[in-house]
């Protein structure tokens, strides 16, 4: 029985061809522009968030006490490499490295900002978070003498390659010390804080510029995969703040929020066209068939495989409209994530708020599953109300009325 009700639900489903297949038409590519979407979103808000942890304090930091809000070199971590050692033989962790950080003046011949110069192992760094990608012009070195650039502070400052800068500060001993420093290369990592205010120098000159022990650091960065290593390292060095990436940028966790709430209004949207299309194909059809039904009720079916019937033809629609929808959405995700979404004439502002210019998108396959369900839930709402219009029938006056 069930066989060829479902036989009868797949040629009623064509019986308009043409209406059939513009809802068909009309889920697939509503579907593959929110799949875009969404992808795109994501994109966006993973890659910043990514980068901003390759560039930056990774997963998780671990400082000195007092040092986040006092800003100052006393408030340093006075055994750093003994702890990063440490650090990295934990099982979970894939890298780890040491920065120190001091805040002050840098200066050209004409003008001078607000900068901060953070000491690095320019090779630690590379297998850390792939510092090299970030290199926008000149060469990545850091010999003595040499310093990398934030993109926006050499804009601010007018520097070039080759320029020269001196950068003031207070070293150790609470004096004003100064550093002539050449421009070997300038980075836009899309960190603001780094892009506006940093210049990167040799962690070891750094040291004898401030004049700070080198087993010192004001942070120690990780990156790993163990989700509660934090919880191991809050028990192991109580007398450090430890603070996870989102805890030290918690407008990543807003924006992820954001892109969130983007996303699900796109689908409600999107949901919400599909849900109209198939009731619309739906009631239409049944209104079509309305006679066809009575004779059916008035010969014996029963009003319970009628009700299949017809959720089956729903389903039909919808599942091919789902199927086209989530090809096409495939398509078009694979081409953002490989070739990414170029807002070239966009570059200023995006790059002010941390974006890049060409934004590539990612694929998960929670955007299909959700979508699918959704899609079934559709097709079983969309036909409440046709079955409700045929649970009213009376079997006699339909026969006996016209087509």
């Amino acid at each position: 029985m069930y066989r060829l009700i479902l036989k009868m639900a797949y040629k009623n489903m064509f019986l308009r061809v043409h209406r059939t297949l513009l809802v068909i038409t009309m889920i697939a590519v509503s579907m593959s522009m929110m799949l875009g979407i969404q992808g795109l979103y994501d994109g966006m808000a993973e890659n910043m968030i990514e980068k901003n942890k390759r560039s930056g304090s990774g997963d998780i930091a671990l400082f000195a006490k007092e040092y986040r809000v006092q800003k100052e070199l006393k408030y340093r971590v006075k055994n750093a490499s003994s702890i990063k050692e440490e650090i990295e033989n934990i099982k979970g962790v894939e890298a780890a490295v040491l920065r120190l950080k001091a805040e002050g003046l840098l200066s050209t011949a004409r003008k001078s900002s607000f900068a901060f110069m953070q000491g690095m192992d320019l090779e630690g760094e590379n297998r850390f978070g792939r510092f090299e990608e970030f290199l926008k012009e000149g060469e990545m070195r850091l010999e003595k003498g040499d310093a990398i650039i934030g993109l926006e502070l050499a804009k601010t400052l007018k520097l070039q390659i080759g320029s020269k800068v001196v950068f003031s500060t207070q070293d150790i001993r609470g004096e004003i010390n100064s550093i002539a420093l050449k421009i070997r290369g300038i980075v836009q990592t899309t960190n603001i804080e780094l892009d506006n205010s940093a210049i990167f120098v040799d962690i070891g000159e750094m040291h004898r510029f401030l004049g700070t022990n080198e087993e010192e650091a004001t942070q120690i960065a990780i990156i790993c995969k163990d989700e509660k290593l934090i919880e191991k390292l809050v028990i192991k060095y109580p007398e450090l703040e430890i603070k996870s990436f989102l805890e030290l940028k918690p407008t990543m966790k807003m924006m992820q929020d954001v892109m969130l709430i983007f996303n699900s209004i796109t689908f409600f949207i999107v949901m919400s066209v599909v849900f109209v299309g198939i009731f619309g194909v739906m009631y239409v059809s049944v209104l079509d068939r309305i006679r066809e039904f009575g004779i059916m009720i008035s010969v014996g079916m029963r009003y319970k495989y009628i009700r299949v019937q017809i959720f089956f033809e729903a389903l039909f629609v919808g599942i091919i409209g789902y199927l086209s929808g989530a090809v096409l959405g495939a398509i078009i995700l694979l081409y953002i994530k490989n070739h990414g979404v170029d807002l070239s004439s966009f570059s200023d502002a995006l790059e002010m708020w941390g974006y890049e210019a060409v934004i590539h998108g990612t694929i998960k396959i929670s955007y299909f599953t959700t979508t699918f369900a959704a899609i079934i839930a559709a097709s079983f709402f969309s036909i409440l109300i046709p079955l409700r219009k045929i649970k009213k029938l009376n079997p006699i006056e339909v026969i006996k009325a016209d087509k």
